[in-house]
């Protein structure tokens, strides 16, 4: 599912945020990405999102050769991803229900489809009691629950989790690993970057 070879991200001043990292993660397997701040572990979810572009280096998922794609392809790559953030990106105007729906919109999935696929995957983190609701409205564990169930939606082969329990108290982080691990065990490839060791 992912490769790198020899990977390295080199910023401004001579700072390397990645260097040298070889690595493999296989399809429907969970990894963690784990070391204290500024280890690079949000670095390489950029990369993996192609929101950056590697100095050097390989980077390979499922197929794609993520240092050669072009900006429609970067496009058409993304389709295939969910991504949570640690901070939710939730949009403020939109109810819960027009959060995860906003997403296949993007996609061009047709109105009924849309709501069909965004209820059952709000049904799934059992948040479908508050379709209606703002994110003002929602506590921290259930804006994490419905920034999963957007990263979701689109029924991803790989999901990347930026520190998605940096924000929640133990319980809450406890029952977002669950749902995380319920993702895996349907099949999915999930790699999580945490301080949290």
């Amino acid at each position: 599912m992912i490769e790198t070879q020899h990977l390295s991200k080199l910023y401004s001043r001579g700072l390397y945020a990645l260097q040298d990292l070889s690595l493999t993660v296989e399809k429907g397997e969970f990894v963690f990405l784990t070391g204290p701040s500024g280890a690079g572990k949000s670095t390489l979810l950029r990369l993996l999102l192609v929101q950056e572009r590697p100095t050097e280096g390989e980077l390979f998922v499922n197929g794609h050769d993520l240092t050669r794609l072009s900006r429609s392809d970067v496009q058409e790559y993304r389709r295939g991803l969910g991504f949570i953030f640690q901070d939710f990106k939730l949009i403020p105007t939109r109810t819960v229900f027009e959060n995860v729906a906003f997403v296949l919109e993007v996609l061009g999935v047709p109105p009924g489809q849309q709501r069909r696929r965004a209820f059952q995957v709000l049904k799934w983190v059992g948040l479908q009691h508050r379709i209606n609701a703002y994110p003002r409205d929602l506590s921290g564990g259930e804006q994490q629950r419905i920034a999963i169930a957007r990263a979701l939606v689109n029924d991803p082969a790989l999901v990347l989790a930026d520190e998605p329990t940096g924000n929640l108290d133990p319980d809450l982080s406890l029952e977002i690993m669950n749902l995380l691990r319920e993702v895996n065990a349907g099949g999915t490839t999930v790699v999580v970057a945490t301080h949290d060791r």
